[in-house]
């Protein structure tokens, strides 16, 4: 299946006349990792990411076609490493967000984010083990919708009164506001 994304990726990228010099395939557990190297990677990148997105959306669309696929496959597209620093932003302040939730005792719920983000902060809470006291759930519907970090020993959000939706406690500069996927 590698050699069909470089192929699907490499004619996309000629058709949309987006120069590239590379394409690596990799996969890392379930998601496969689509590396482009390009001199005009802000060109591929979009304006925050969607340019990217699309082509990622058409190269899994078109990956689910050809191989007669029930489910497109889990691919994460990355140019010169962009969504790569996405990714450690969110996990890093994630991290920051656990040591409040640690000191305080409080849970703390992130901005809303894409699906796309908000399991990177689940897997890297879940699979981290300097942050096995922590929890994390999803809360909120569509557009809206926002990871809750909270001690494990805390009550999930499941009576009516823990269940409505929290207001992100974030600093302006948090660096959330511009993700991209």
């Amino acid at each position: 299946m590698n050699e069909l994304i470089i192929e699907i990726t490499g004619n996309l990228l000629k058709l949309l006349t987006i120069p590239y010099s590379d394409i690596a395939v990799r996969e890392d557990g379930d998601v496969i990792r689509v590396e482009v190297k390009s001199d005009e990677a802000s060109r591929l990148i979009g304006w925050h990411g969607e340019t990217l997105n699309a082509v990622q959306h058409l190269v899994k669309s078109m990956i689910r076609t050809a191989k007669k696929l029930e489910r497109a496959p889990f691919i994460v597209m990355d140019v010169d490493g962009y969504r790569a620093m996405q990714e450690e932003k969110v996990r890093s302040i994630a991290e920051a967000k656990a040591d409040f939730v640690r000191r305080t005792g409080a849970r703390v719920t992130l901005p809303p984010m894409s699906p796309y983000f908000r399991r990177v902060v689940h897997v890297h809470i879940s699979s981290n083990p300097a942050l096995a006291d922590l929890a994390t759930e999803s809360m909120g519907e569509g557009d809206y919708r926002q990871v809750v970090i909270r001690l494990k020993n805390a009550k999930s959000g499941t009576d009516t009164e823990t269940s409505e939706e929290l207001s992100p406690v974030m600093a302006a500069d948090d660096g959330l506001e511009n993700l991209d996927v």
